[in-house]
Order: C-alpha cells, then sequence, then structure tokens
C-alpha cells in the first residue's frame, strides 16, 4: 500500500457517497465507502453503550471500595455514570471526528502519530486485547442465553453465537443500518420495560443518599470506571466513523447515543442490585423473574450481538494495518473461528484482568492523539500511507501517560500490580482516593506532547531567507 496516501483513504467518489446501500471494500487499497447517516451512527452507538457486561459491573460502582465496605448511595453512584460517561463519550467522539475527516480506520490513524512501523505496536495490542473482548463477548452471550433455555448445552449457544457473529462482521455497513432500522427500537422498549418493572419494587433507605447511609466515598473510582468503558471504544471509534457522511454525524452519534444509553445500562443495572438481585450473579435472574422479563432479556441477550460483531470486525481492520491488501472477509472467517474456538476452551473470565491492563494502555495513547491532531496541526500534516515517516519522540508522552496510569492504578493482574507497588513505594508515592487513573495519565501525556512538540520544534532547522 505505499502507494496510498491520507487522500487516497479519505478521498470520497459519486458511487461510494451517495449509495445507501454500500458496503466495506475487501482491502485499504480501495476508499472508504460514506454511507452511513446521523441516525446509523446513532443507532451504532446507542446500542453499543449498552451491554450485558454493563448490568453486571455496576456492582463496582455500588461498591468502588470494596464489597466489604460501606456502598455509595444512588445519587453518588448514578453522577459518577454521567461524568465518566460524558467524558468517555467524548473522547470517542473526538476519535471519530478524526475517523471521518480522513477516511482511515483506528490503527491506520496511528501512522500519522507514530509512523507507519511504530504504528504496529498498537496495532499488535489492539488485536490482541480486541481478540480478548470478542472471546469475553461470545462466552457472556451464551451464559445469558442459557438463562432463557437452561435445557440447552453451553457449547450449543458458543458456537451459534460465534457464527451468527462471524456473520455479521462479513457485512459490516449493512448491520449498522439493521440496528437502526429494527435494533434500536426493541432495545429501547427492552430497557424501559424493564425500569418501570424494577421501580414497582421499593428502594433500601440506605440507597438514596448520604444521609440515610449511603456515602461519596469511592466517587472518583465510580467515574473511572464509566470512564474506561467508554474509552474502551476510542481505538476502534474510527473503524466506523470513516463510514460516516458527515463530521457532525460521527460526533453526535457517541455524544448523545453511546452517553444516553451507557448511563441508561448501568442505572438499570445499580437498580436491579439494589431491588431485586443483591449480588452481581442475580442481576439476569432478576430481568428475567419480572412479568414478562424473559423476552426483555431475551431482546437484550440477541442485541449484545453487535458487542461481540463489533470487535471481531475492528480486530480485522486492526490486522489490515499490518497487511493493508488481506481480504477482511477471509480475516473476519478466521477471527470468528479462532474466538469460538477459545470461547469453547478458555477461561475467559480469568482473562479479563490482563484485557483491562492492555486497554490501559489506551488511555495515554489517545491524549496524545488529541493533542497532537487537533491542536497542533496534526490535522494538516498527518501522513497516513505505508511510507509514513517514525515518530520515535511521540513514544514518550504515551509512556509517561502509562507510568502513571499504573503508579495510580496498577490492576488486579498479581504480579503486575506487585511490581508498580513496589515501584510507588520505593519513589514514595502513595495514590490519593481523589485520583483518577484515566483523567490524570491522559492529563500528563497531553502536557508531556506539549513538551515534546516545544522541543522538536525549536530543534528543527530554521528556512534560509535571501
Amino acid at each position: 500500500m505505499s502507494s496510498v496516501t491520507q487522500s487516497d483513504l479519505s478521498r470520497p467518489t459519486a458511487e461510494n457517497t451517495s449509495s445507501t446501500h454500500a458496503e466495506v471494500p475487501r482491502t485499504l487499497a480501495e476508499p472508504a465507502p460514506r454511507a452511513l447517516g446521523l441516525l446509523d451512527q446513532l443507532g451504532l452507538w446507542g446500542n453499543l453503550g449498552v451491554s450485558l457486561l454493563g448490568f453486571g459491573g455496576a456492582v463496582v460502582l455500588l461498591h468502588p471500595n470494596g464489597p466489604d465496605a460501606p456502598p455509595m448511595s444512588l445519587l453518588a453512584a448514578l453522577v459518577a455514570t454521567v461524568v465518566g460517561t460524558v467524558l468517555g463519550a467524548g473522547a470517542i467522539a473526538l476519535a471519530s471526528v478524526a475517523g471521518a475527516r480522513t477516511g482511515a480506520p483506528g490503527m491506520v490513524l496511528l501512522r500519522g502519530l507514530f509512523g507507519a512501523r511504530l504504528s504496529y505496536v498498537p496495532t499488535v495490542l489492539n488485536t490482541v486485547q480486541m481478540l480478548g473482548w470478542s472471546t469475553f463477548e461470545v462466552v457472556t452471550i451464551a451464559t445469558a442465553a442459557s438463562q432463557l433455555l437452561p435445557s440447552v448445552p453451553h457449547w450449543v449457544f458458543v458456537v451459534v453465537i460465534g457464527l451468527l457473529t462471524t456473520g455479521l462482521a462479513l457485512k459490516p455497513l449493512g448491520t449498522v443500518r439493521v440496528l437502526r432500522r429494527y435494533v434500536t427500537v426493541a432495545m429501547v422498549l427492552a430497557v424501559g420495560y424493564l425500569f418501570v418493572q424494577l421501580l414497582r419494587a421499593p428502594l433500601p433507605g440506605q440507597s438514596l443518599g448520604s444521609e440515610s447511609g449511603g456515602s461519596w466515598s469511592g466517587f472518583s473510582i465510580g467515574v473511572d470506571t464509566a470512564l474506561a468503558v467508554a474509552v474502551s471504544w476510542v481505538p476502534v471509534a474510527a473503524d466506523y466513523s470513516r463510514h460516516s457522511r458527515t463530521v457532525r454525524a460521527a460526533a453526535i452519534g457517541p455524544l448523545v447515543g453511546f452517553s444516553l444509553s451507557q448511563v441508561a445500562c448501568y442505572a438499570l443495572g445499580l437498580l436491579a442490585l439494589l431491588t431485586v438481585a443483591g449480588d452481581p450473579d442475580r442481576v439476569f435472574s432478576s430481568f428475567v423473574a419480572v412479568p414478562l422479563g424473559g423476552l426483555a432479556f431475551a431482546v437484550l441477550v440477541l442485541r449484545e450481538l453487535d458487542q461481540s460483531f463489533t470487535s471481531v470486525y475492528s480486530t480485522t481492520v486492526s490486522l489490515q494495518n499490518l497487511a493493508p491488501r488481506w481480504d477482511r472477509r477471509i480475516i473476519s472467517v478466521v477471527i470468528g473461528v479462532v474466538v469460538t474456538l477459545l470461547a469453547l476452551n478458555l477461561d475467559i473470565y480469568g482473562y479479563a484482568s490482563f484485557l483491562s491492563l492492555i486497554g490501559s494502555l489506551f488511555v495515554p495513547m489517545f491524549a496524545v492523539l488529541v493533542v497532537d491532531y487537533f491542536l497542533l496541526g496534526g490535522v494538516r500534516t498527518w501522513d497516513l500511507s505505508a511510507a509514513a515517516r517514525p515518530r520515535r519522540l511521540m513514544l514518550l508522552p504515551w509512556a509517561a501517560g502509562f507510568v502513571v496510569y499504573q503508579l495510580i492504578y496498577p490492576g488486579q493482574v498479581g504480579w503486575w500490580a506487585q511490581a508498580w507497588e513496589g515501584i510507588a513505594g520505593a519513589i514514595g508515592f502513595v495514590p490519593q482516593a481523589w485520583m483518577s487513573a484515566s483523567l490524570l495519565s491522559f492529563l500528563v501525556a497531553g502536557l508531556v506532547t506539549g513538551v515534546v512538540h516545544l522541543i522538536t520544534r525549536r530543534r528543527s532547522p530554521v528556512p534560509a531567507t535571501t
């Protein structure tokens, strides 16, 4: 793809700009069709904001300081959800804008930030991350389906979900249009119905506010939790916004669609935990237990296929940064088979902590991207071709942000967390309760990016005058 430049990636043609039935081309050597309108972007991100993992994950917002510590009040948990979600959705929107402007998928954008060869580093990391999350989603959907039909062997659900996921990934733009036309409406009705049913149960007094026993302790952790979930979509946002007809639609989709749906998802999970479930293992069964809850939950289970399909498709597009002329259809089939086999044989829940560790790499990297692209002229100067020169100094702010993230929150991979706790102790650093790993690593990476820019600009030769 040495002959493919940024302008080649973003150049619209009359055919792919006007067609509402266009599909993603087989290789990156072909222009991205601009086939998705505002409603398509809203439908896509509105569906991605709702997740079966989010319902159970609401327990972290309710007990940010651990299961044995006093819970946050419902008000504090909801405010933390809103703050973290809006910040994360803003990050997705900025990444989407870059994708819509250039017509480049997420990992190809990083050619402009790091150079073509150095972009392979985050590409490999993102491929591992997305492969893991694809497997995680297949297992989660199959587990939820078992709640509805417990007599069916679990492996049957895994195989069926793997096949459906692979099929949807082969027609990504067609799948997005189906989400907009049909699935979004069904999802809104199902979530709304479950809200109405669960609100009929009385809330425990200690959940209502600090004066009733709940607290705001751990609020920053709650914000970080909601933010981290949203930011996990940042590396792949451009994979879909590159097909947006307008930059405006690409930005509004996550800002409005994702914000509203993720807040609703966590709010519903909090409500289930406080009124019926009691613990995260019973959230799904609490949905099924309400009148007609099985039907509403079935809608949410089927809708979860958008999570698995986007993970498989984004894994495919990430690999195309390494081999731009590989046929995405063949890649998707291979990935679908691998994911299904992993889901049948791997304890993916034990792998979740490692996936979160990889995900923490992309928070500071996104800060470097935002500052360099939007504030320091990258929008005009980035080279997205396969011949893009290396920008090794841009690894410094990325590394600095990652170090800050790990010092504040090293995650739950035992040996890794112990190593960083030892480093923190050696330098006398003690994380404070108010510190957000995501926000502070973002700020540090962004500031160091500015410093690197000043240094490189001063070292640049001054053009001779006559």
